[in-house]
């Protein structure tokens, strides 16, 4: 019951509602402040924010320069966002990430190593069908830097994303809809069309949003089947590390000193419906027999209970398992 999870705190309506406000304020005003005075000190203008060429910003500030001051927004909305539960909602941060007893960080990594390697894979056969196409970027010093603030931070931009839709929101809608459709189908369109303003959808068109849609069900799919964020915070943060440390192109929202640079004209190809139509699938059966998930109709569209209701089953759970 991960949608129930809301009840262990505070968890009137109105919460919610002001609560994406603020931590959206937070993440994407306040935590913005320091790229714009970064680039104000540089630049001495802020056209260059104006214009979203990551291309230009990234040569003002330097590729790992902004690419820490990027991810510096996502740290200030996620402490934000924690505050704002346990403060206003008065619930704790296991509530809010899943329904088990303790966060599961064996689901995390289980996750995270999966999707690397497959990811990893995907980049290098590409590479390896089309060398013409990449470029060997290596570059010791500034390599080492971009796997520092990688490894450190890339999991707290991607747990931002992961917190906040597919878990505040996503118990918030719940609770408020009584139903676990709704939440699924909301949060996996918004975080699709959050990504309308990636440089990459300038680039190849609308059609690469069927890629973050897809994800965005992918990704509460899991939530929802197996209980909790784990498996998704795993995911998300594989691949955006192994993105960003294996290859970068100048019409990317992430500008790194990656291993490789893709040179080639950008075209919407296999390599956007494969993952949704064909990965995805095998790993949600890779998944669901290692978790051993069943009811995927009620987990997926069932009914969330009232607060009385669960609040009941939690009470009887404990009773149960009080020594007699």
């Amino acid at each position: 019951m991960y949608i129930a999870q809301a009840y262990k705190g505070l968890s009137d309506s109105w919460r919610y509602v002001l609560g994406l406000l603020v931590v959206f304020v937070f993440w994407q005003v306040i935590g913005g402040i320091p790229l714009i005075a970064a680039l104000l000190v540089k630049a001495d203008s802020l056209e260059v924010l104006g214009s979203g060429d990551m291309g230009v910003m990234a040569d003002i500030l330097g590729a790992n320069t902004l690419l820490f001051y990027m991810l510096l927004t996502f740290a200030i909305g996620l402490i934000s966002l924690f505050a704002y539960v346990k403060i206003v909602h008065k619930q704790t941060i296991t509530a809010l990430t899943t329904s088990r007893r303790k966060i599961d960080f064996k689901r995390i990594f289980f996750a995270f190593a999966i999707w690397a390697l497959i990811s990893a894979a995907f980049i290098f056969v590409g590479i390896a069908l089309a060398p013409e196409d990449y470029e060997f970027n290596f570059k010791v010093g500034p390599f080492v830097i971009l796997a520092i603030i990688s490894i450190l931070m890339m999991p707290i931009q991607t747990s931002m994303e992961e917190y906040y839709m597919r878990g505040y929101m996503m118990q918030g809608l719940g609770i408020i809809a009584k139903n676990r459709w709704l939440p699924l189908m909301v949060t996996s369109l918004l975080f699709g069309l959050m990504h309308i303003f990636n440089p990459e959808v300038t680039k190849l068109g609308y059609g690469i949003l069927i890629f973050y849609i897809g994800t965005g069900f992918f990704l509460g799919i899991i939530t929802l089947m197996d209980e909790g964020l784990e498996l998704a915070l795993g995911f998300h943060a594989a691949n955006n590390i192994i993105s960003a440390l294996l290859v970068t192109a100048d019409w990317t929202a992430f500008q790194t000193d990656s291993l490789y640079r893709d040179v080639s004209d950008p075209v919407l190809g296999w390599d956007v419906l494969v993952p949704v139509f064909v990965v995805y699938p095998i790993l949600l059966y890779t998944f669901s027999k290692k978790y051993n998930w069943s009811e995927w109709k009620d987990r997926l569209t069932g009914d969330v209970p009232s607060e009385e209701t669960f609040l009941a089953l939690q009470n009887d759970d404990s009773d149960l398992q009080r020594p007699s």
